[in-house]
């Protein structure tokens, strides 16, 4: 079962850019890019973790597992 992020739909429902979540976070704005990206393969807990604070959201409401 791969893992989906919903980085990129969380960010544009909150009307805010990768720009700002970047500034927010701490995270290199690349790191944002490449998570709001269908190309995800890894990510680091601790920078999952730093995106749910910002974002004040569950890891779970970040993932999606598709079939």
């Amino acid at each position: 079962m791969p893992i989906r992020l919903r980085l990129n739909e969380i960010i544009k429902e909150r009307g805010i850019s990768q720009r700002e979540l970047s500034r927010l976070t701490g995270l290199r704005p690349n790191t944002i890019s490449h998570l709001c990206s269908d190309k995800v393969n890894s990510a680091y807990f601790e920078t999952l973790e730093v995106i749910c604070r910002a974002l004040d959201i569950d890891l779970k409401d970040l993932m999606v597992l598709e079939d």
